[in-house]
């Protein structure tokens, strides 16, 4: 097996499992500890993954890996959460969903619910609910941020500060272990912050690998969302401290019915 296809499944190993062993890395592909060593010498060289004694571990940024990466990275996590999200969604509701894959995952969800009034920042989100005739789709505005769809700056929280939402459903980049909800850009976290302040009911839809990844600016704590929706179980740590704050876990796995 050659290195250029090592290399990017090395990285998407990182990705979703957040580390990865000399160990493992060499039993997976059938080559020497050694090749796998200087694939991981090469992948810190590039700034893309960072050694640590025994393999590497994704490196702590303050940039978003890629929008198409991101889409495809635990795909099949994302519609099992978005599934049960949206099996939870009464009609006739006015929400809002926010920027991200997962969030894109959830308004997929709603092609079928009927009455619904959603609000939203992110255009994938609305070129996707077009093709629902029953559902009302409002775009708030904003500066497009091309990478990803997103709309964010003044006039989107502006624009936010017109409504309040039954329900707000949003995404974010990471999670750390007292259960601070991160992102990497602040103008997002902005918006995001208005759009927690403008819903009488807020949950949050993120897999497993954002509890691997870290990100600089706070949106909030756990403790102001009513749901969380994930794909496993959490730390027992944070797992109390969501009951402390009452803040419901629901854990939806690949294949469970909504």
């Amino acid at each position: 097996m050659s290195q250029g296809f090592r290399l990017p499944q090395i990285l998407e190993i990182a990705r979703i499992e957040g580390k990865v062993t000399v160990e493992g890395l060499s039993e997976r592909f059938g080559v020497t500890v050694q090749t796998i060593r200087r694939d991981l010498a090469e992948l810190d060289e590039a700034g893309k993954l960072e050694r640590v004694h025994g393999g590497a571990i994704l490196r702590s940024g303050t940039v978003n890996i890629g929008y198409q990466e991101r889409r495809a990275l635990l795909a099949e996590e994302k519609r099992a959460i978005a599934r049960v999200c949206a099996a939870a969604i009464s009609e006739g509701a006015s929400i809002f969903l926010n920027i991200g894959t997962s969030t894109e995952a959830v308004a997929r969800e709603l092609l079928r619910h009927s009455s619904l009034m959603v609000v939203t920042n992110n255009m994938n989100v609305a070129n996707i609910l077009v093709e629902n005739p029953a559902c009302q789709v409002i775009v708030t505005g904003g500066t497009l941020r091309r990478s990803d769809g997103g709309l964010i700056g003044n006039l989107t929280e502006a624009v936010i500060r017109q409504f309040k939402f039954d329900l707000a459903v949003i995404g974010c980049s990471a999670l750390d272990a007292e259960g601070d909800i991160l992102d990497y850009d602040i103008e997002e976290v902005g918006v995001s912050r208005t759009i927690l302040g403008q819903a009488r009911k807020a949950w949050l839809v993120a897999d497993h690998s954002k509890f691997q990844r870290t990100a600089p600016a706070r949106i909030g704590s756990l403790e102001r969302i009513d749901s969380f929706f994930t794909d496993q179980p959490l730390s027992a740590a944070l797992a109390r401290r969501c009951k402390e704050w009452q803040t419901q876990v629901v854990v939806a796995a690949p294949g469970d019915p909504a």
